[in-house]
């Protein structure tokens, strides 16, 4: 697991800050398309909470293309990664997907690319339905995946273990998830749990189009274990599409912004990203300059990195915890 800490944060040390280049044209196009496919993304778990697998464990598979971030690091991290022919469009972790075929995503599945992959399984959303029955018609194995709770992480580790026949190295992971997500709670355990709005997505320079994490959910997970209170905790949905009004109302303590890092903003415009919450002054968070940029793939994608993210989420809200 990567041991640095790619975050820009005004609550982590200058160590851990990574610096982005301006993107151009295209890329800030990108950057916007990932961010709505985000919010996509968590809105449609939210709309189907239940966490669902599609299982026939068969060690014979050699094939496998996964259309999920977080599922293609479960394959890798279990062993399972030469085996991989083929991965969705926003894979970036391990190293070794950059050299793959891509074959779309949640939206936009290549069926025929995926399909001249000759793949013996594909790990799909549990929300791709018409893809799973052009897979089924196919005669090739599915894998239904939903993002939901953080204990589900370590769920779905352990029935790809089952699925592909790497099982033993699967329950390892998953245990070191488990004893890893303790040390965190033990850690902030005794402190006092700052009310937070947890943002994964807004407009730049504005704050509309604000998605924060809500009640359920791993993020939510990930909040309260990192020793954070969700100022969303009562309303239980993954994905809270949050007014100015609202957040005026919950009167956070803190604001972490979250983003991965190929969707996060040009670092030189931080300072006017920060400035934006100027517009609610009145809010805890904002006086007290507790608006806090994590911009980080192991808290977006929860797969085996996971305590990894949770731990850049507990620095941010208990730095002396971690001292």
């Amino acid at each position: 697991m990567a041991a640095d800490t790619k975050a820009l944060t005004t609550g982590l040390k200058p160590s851990a800050t990574r610096v982005v280049s301006r993107p151009g044209r295209s890329a800030g196009l990108r950057a916007c398309i990932i961010v709505l496919w985000a919010a996509l993304l968590v809105t449609a778990a939210a709309a189907s909470p239940d966490f669902q697998i599609s299982t026939s464990p068969n060690s014979q598979i050699r094939r496998i293309v996964s259309l999920v971030p977080s599922a293609t690091e479960m394959l890798y991290a279990i062993g399972a990664g030469p085996r991989m022919v083929g991965v969705g469009s926003y894979d970036s972790y391990p190293p070794e997907v950059k050299s793959l075929p891509r074959v779309g995503a949640l939206i936009d599945p290549n069926v025929e690319l995926i399909l001249s992959l000759e793949p013996q399984l594909v790990v799909i959303y549990g929300s791709q339905t018409d893809l799973k029955q052009q897979l089924a018609r196919a005669g090739i194995g599915v894998f239904e995946y939903r993002h939901a709770g953080l204990a589900d992480v370590t769920t779905s580790i352990r029935a790809l273990g089952q699925r592909t026949g790497t099982g033993a190295r699967a329950e390892e992971i998953a245990a070191a998830i488990d004893r890893g997500l303790e040390g965190i709670r033990l850690a902030v355990r005794n402190r006092p749990r700052p009310r937070t709005l947890l943002v994964f997505g807004r407009e730049r320079l504005a704050l509309r189009g604000l998605y924060a994490s809500g009640g359920i959910g791993f993020l939510n997970d990930m909040l309260q274990v990192a020793g954070g209170a969700n100022v969303f905790a009562d309303v239980k949905v993954q994905s809270v599409q949050a007014t100015t009004e609202q957040v005026l109302a919950r009167r956070p303590e803190v604001v972490l912004e979250t983003r991965a890092l190929n969707s996060a903003w040009p670092s030189g415009d931080r300072e006017a990203e920060l400035n934006v919450w100027q517009a609610l002054a009145s809010v805890p968070a904002v006086r007290n300059k507790r608006v806090l940029f994590l911009f980080d793939d192991r808290i977006v994608i929860p797969g085996p990195r996971v305590v990894e993210g949770t731990r850049v989420m507990a620095m941010a809200l208990h730095p002396e915890a971690f001292k």
